[in-house]
């Protein structure tokens, strides 16, 4: 016989069971990265990452590619992604941006003593004094490493680049800086160090052209960060899956060489008022 209430809440639980099965499919946890380097190297970088997170936060995670700095900001001061690979300086707009809502969650241990390194095939450029009167190219407007520190630097030794250079350039990206100055388009370039180094263990640069002419002094640099608005619980489980990584094992060796890292540590947001006084001096933040 049929009986009405019985089916009612048969069909109710079934719904409600539907319904959460999709709720959970549709569970994504997006993570985005500034574009310091190559399309194709950060989606290779990103994937071993997105499938140990993915173990780690019970998830389906999403690598999300962005068109440019400033489109990394955007994506997490407005929610659009849940973490993203910021650089100091695109962390402190961030932070500014959002009213004081971005969280710098981990770092890997050497951002605590960042370096960028000016660059040259010019034989007759030795020193940062010799950059007057040549061309120059930084990364992207928004790099801390590529633009924001060594502009800094420059002005510390009394060079202002936009007087004293003969033309400043912007290659968008730290590989296409190295490529720039190589091929001649620049007398010089600045950029991270640790691309830098990628580059030379890698053999992809002539070193017995392209070569070092000044290191910075030492500053904090890159982060993962996340909107404050993300549950505590997720917070705290994304940054144990960072701060777990070893390379004592096979997945976490994998992870950490591809971030160029020995280990993740923790990280606030303290760390970061030197760019953000150095962005403030440059006239580069408001």
């Amino acid at each position: 016989m049929f009986k009405p209430a019985r089916s009612l809440k048969v069909l109710v639980t079934c719904a409600a069971l539907c319904f959460a099965g999709l709720s959970s499919a549709q569970a994504v946890f997006r993570m985005t990265a500034i574009p310091d380097e190559s399309p194709t190297e950060l989606a290779r970088k990103a994937v071993p990452l997105v499938k140990y997170l993915e173990s780690k936060l019970g998830m389906k995670v999403e690598f999300t590619p962005v068109t440019d700095y400033a489109a990394s900001v955007e994506a997490l001061v407005n929610k659009q992604v849940d973490v993203a690979w910021f650089g100091g300086f695109t962390f402190v707009q961030a932070n500014a941006r959002s009213g004081g809502k971005i969280i710098p969650l981990v770092q890997r241990e050497e951002d605590e003593k960042f370096r960028s390194v000016f660059i040259t095939a010019d034989p007759n450029i030795k020193t940062l004094a010799d950059l007057k009167g040549k061309t120059l190219s930084f990364g992207s407007a928004s790099s801390t490493s590529g633009h924001l520190m060594p502009r800094s630097f420059l002005l510390d030794a009394k060079i202002d680049p936009d007087k004293d250079l003969k033309r400043v350039a912007f290659s968008g990206a730290h590989d296409a800086t190295i490529a720039a100055v190589a091929a001649g388009k620049v007398d010089a370039g600045a950029l991270n160090i640790s691309v830098w180094d990628k580059f030379v263990a890698d053999k992809k640069v002539d070193t017995s052209k392209v070569h070092v002419i000044y290191t910075t002094p030492t500053y904090y640099d890159y982060n993962w960060s996340v909107n404050a608005d993300m549950p505590a619980a997720l917070r705290e489980k994304l940054a144990k899956a960072f701060l777990d990584l070893n390379s004592s094992t096979a997945e976490g060796k994998e992870i950490l060489d591809l971030q160029r890292a020995t280990r993740f540590i923790p990280t606030k947001a303290d760390n970061y008022k030197g760019i953000e006084a150095a962005a403030r001096s440059a006239g580069l933040l408001k």
